[in-house]
């Protein structure tokens, strides 16, 4: 085997969980090697570096042998070597210690963690429902003059 189809090898070493969701980076341009961006067809061979945006980070993989056939995660450093530089995990670092959700504002529920924060800032009576508001008059009577 020379060559395997880009989409096949990604899926095979377990740098994508399925081979459509790597075909699908591919055709959004997350997929790039030397700097130019691939279809899902493209063949590689031994040596290709290949890298892979899934943002923030830019990862990038060595093509050390060629498969078609998935694998167990013990096996994947025998067909490809990580070369992503350093800067690339600071990047995740400082995104990871930042906390910061990578989530548009308005899209998606609010996180448990959200919620908690949400909790904290109004207060946690806020929600208990006691008879704390300081109205003259009674909303349970019907008497209605």
């Amino acid at each position: 085997m020379n060559e395997v189809r880009i989409d096949k090898w990604m899926w095979a070493t377990r740098i994508f969980k399925t081979r459509s969701i790597a075909a699908d980076a591919c055709k959004k341009g997350r997929v790039m090697i030397g700097g130019v961006n691939v279809k899902p067809s493209r063949m590689i061979k031994v040596g290709d570096i290949i890298q892979v945006r899934k943002p923030p980070v830019t990862f990038s993989f060595k093509v050390l042998d060629l498969t078609e056939n998935r694998m167990g995660a013990k096996l994947v450093p025998q067909f490809m070597e990580n070369v992503t530089t350093p800067d690339q995990y600071e990047i995740l670092e400082m995104n990871r210690i930042s906390g910061f959700v990578n989530r548009a504002k308005g899209l998606g529920r609010p996180t448990k963690k959200d919620r908690r924060e949400l909790e904290q800032f109004t207060g946690a009576d806020f929600y208990e429902g006691g008879d704390d508001f300081d109205f003259d008059f009674d909303f349970d009577s019907d008497d209605e003059d």
